[in-house]
């Protein structure tokens, strides 16, 4: 299981759902301040334990497929999948492991790089917030159902 360097390419990089609308000026500084990586299957690309996040930088899929893991549960996605994009940060605390589950490409992008790169007007917008809401649906704390019930027409029929 390994993660080896790759080379970005613009006109690839260009075509992957994460940076379609961006300039071509925008894509070089990504390829600039970012690393590509060509991962197997079953590489841990980043992790949240007890002893906190491996990284608070960001994961992009580039091509293949990874998974989030968490509890013994797996949620995969692929790169036009809301999962597309992954930190730790959305993790909110909880264990979890984002694992390649096949071979492809990811690119790594520090998180300092990231908020450069969204203050200076990057399109990402859309992107981060499909996949906040999906991790937020992976992540969010478990609520317990109700002993009765809670709607204003469930009384006694008699």
């Amino acid at each position: 299981m390994a993660m080896r360097p790759s080379i970005t390419y613009l006109h690839l990089l260009r075509h992957t759902p994460f940076f379609t609308a961006l300039s071509t000026e925008q894509l070089q500084w990504v390829i600039d301040h970012s690393r590509e990586w060509e991962v197997d299957a079953g590489t841990v690309l980043s992790i949240q334990d007890a002893d906190g996040p491996s990284d608070h930088d960001d994961w992009i899929l580039l091509d293949g497929g990874w998974q989030i893991e968490r509890g013994g549960e797996f949620f995969p996605s692929g790169h036009a999948d809301p999962g597309k994009w992954f930190s730790t940060r959305e993790a909110q605390g909880n264990a979890c492991a984002l694992v390649a589950n096949e071979h492809g490409y990811v690119m790594h992008i520090p998180a300092n790089e990231m908020q450069r790169m969204l203050e200076r007007g990057f399109a990402f917008d859309a992107h981060l917030e499909q996949g906040r809401a999906w991790y937020q649906e992976i992540f969010a704390p478990e609520t317990t159902a109700p002993d009765t019930p809670s709607c204003g027409n469930c009384g006694d029929i008699s």
